[in-house]
């Protein structure tokens, strides 16, 4: 029997956090959440309305990375999905109370499945089957059970690679997450060179976005091509994970194929061919390995308000296009006011979401809602800001790399929930004149719950580091 010493802690109202010491067990789970086009409308999120689904490319999956320590079991999950909505991320939960923390992420692909509701038929239509987000929840749970039942004892090894050079930013000023971060776990006292892995975890950072708005297969983009070539080389399973995607990081416009030729984005050979060298990539990482201990657990989370400012937002809710709870906005962030009527347009409104930090050993991973922007990663703020910005003296938010008080880390973005584009407030920038001297403002703001929203989550997040208990020396 494992010897375990366990201690939890519960923080009432908004923490909770847990400390234990034991061997640690993985296990992958898969299942497919690809839509039936043929039995309804299927609306493809992203870009803009009406894009009807025509017909399946690739599967959908929903993948699941189980943690053990012997008592508590943790599950990290991806969906290839443009962003599960924190209720559905609680309903799924609620159907797994045996673990201490269920993190769903989703990869925003934007060839599969309207999650959200903004992009229906038409505007004022939902694109949203509650049929689809029930399947969603069952597969979710059967591929996390299905994890379960393969937990094996684990050894575990870390590394990085940068690829700045093949992920863009499309919005000034520049500024990228090019790392890529990888978990491989391997049966103890085996041969590593002779035994495959008993998996792969990938967290990568650019929009699944290859094949452009006038795709009509549901696909999961350029993941598809990278976790299939990765399963075939090392023969086991492979689990992607998104990190900081926004503003924006995407896929270069043209990619070199490997005989030679240079093809623009927006069909499946470009897809294919950039999915694959992000796939080399992860190769390259996995030549940097080096031994990790992802024991004891820790899980500290923190549900957040969020100040809903964006108007088209208050529209699409209030119209029941956005299904999605509002309250009462009460100044603070970390209380929730009373719940409002589904139409309500009244006062000010907040959305509820949340932030967590997990410290797994000597591993830290945030997981933040939404589209991060890399600038909250590092810090590469710019000094001084654009005088064309709308608050070019704000405050400048705490990035994450600040936050983890360690240098081995996971980030998964669009976790809980998707609440668009976390903006630093010194970029915000709706109201002429506009930076960089554009004569019209940069795409982002469109899709953020607004200006104070990266705030609030970095001091959030920055909370539930502080609230973690400590490490047994």
């Amino acid at each position: 029997m494992k010897r375990t010493l366990f201690l939890a802690l519960f923080l009432t109202g908004f923490c909770a956090e847990g400390l234990a010491w034991a061997d640690l067990a993985v296990g992958f789970g898969k299942a497919d959440i690809t839509p039936d086009v043929q039995k309804k409308a299927v609306w493809i999120a992203g870009y803009g309305h009406g894009r009807k689904a025509t017909g399946v490319h690739d599967p959908l999956w929903t993948r699941a990375v189980v943690l053990e320590d012997g008592d508590r079991k943790i599950a990290m999950v991806a969906v290839d999905l443009v962003g599960l909505q924190r209720p559905t991320v609680q309903d799924i939960r609620a159907k797994l109370p045996d673990f201490q923390h269920v993190m769903v992420s989703s990869t925003h692909n934007h060839e599969g499945p309207d999650v959200i509701g903004l992009w229906g038929p038409a505007p004022t239509m939902t694109g949203v089957d509650p049929e689809y987000i029930a399947l969603v929840v069952q597969r979710v749970v059967e591929a996390v059970r299905q994890a379960e039942t393969s937990l094996k004892p684990a050894r575990v090894e870390y590394g990085t690679a940068d690829g700045t050079e093949i992920v863009d930013d499309s919005r000034k000023p520049v500024a990228k997450d090019g790392i890529m971060r990888i978990l491989r776990f391997s049966s103890p006292g085996q041969n590593q060179a002779t035994t495959p892995p008993l998996g792969i975890l990938v967290q990568w950072n650019c929009h699944p976005e290859s094949l452009g708005s006038k795709n009509t297969m549901i696909t999961a983009d350029f993941l598809h091509a990278t976790v299939q070539q990765l399963e075939q080389t090392y023969h086991c399973p492979v689990a992607y994970f998104s990190g900081a995607i926004g503003g924006l990081m995407s896929n270069p416009g043209t990619w070199k194929l490997p005989d030679g030729r240079v093809v623009a984005d927006g069909n499946f050979e470009y897809a294919d061919a950039y999915g694959k060298d992000v796939a080399n990539l992860a190769v390259k990482a996995l030549g940097t390995l080096e031994p990790i201990e992802l024991t004891p657990f820790v899980v500290s989370t923190r549900p957040v308000a969020l100040k809903l400012e964006n108007p088209v937002f208050k529209l699409m809710r209030a119209g029941g296009v956005m299904d999605r709870d509002g309250f009462a906005w009460t100044g603070d962030p970390y209380k929730t006011g009373e719940k409002l009527p589904s139409r309500s347009t009244k006062g000010e409104i907040a959305i509820e979401s949340e932030v967590s930090y997990l410290r797994l050993g000597q591993l830290h991973v945030a997981a933040i809602p939404g589209e991060l922007y890399p600038e909250l990663v590092y810090g590469q703020f710019q000094e001084p800001a654009d005088a064309g910005a709308d608050f070019p003296d704000a405050a400048l938010e705490t990035p994450v790399v600040k936050i983890l008080p360690g240098p081995k880390w996971l980030l998964f973005g669009l976790a809980a929930d998707e609440v668009g584009y976390i903006i630093p407030r010194r970029q915000w920038d709706e109201k002429p004149p506009f930076a960089y001297g554009r004569p019209k403002a940069q795409y982002g703001e469109i899709n953020s719950v607004g200006p104070n929203a990266a705030a609030t989550l970095m001091n959030a997040f920055a909370d539930c580091v502080k609230a973690a208990p400590p490490a047994k020396p």
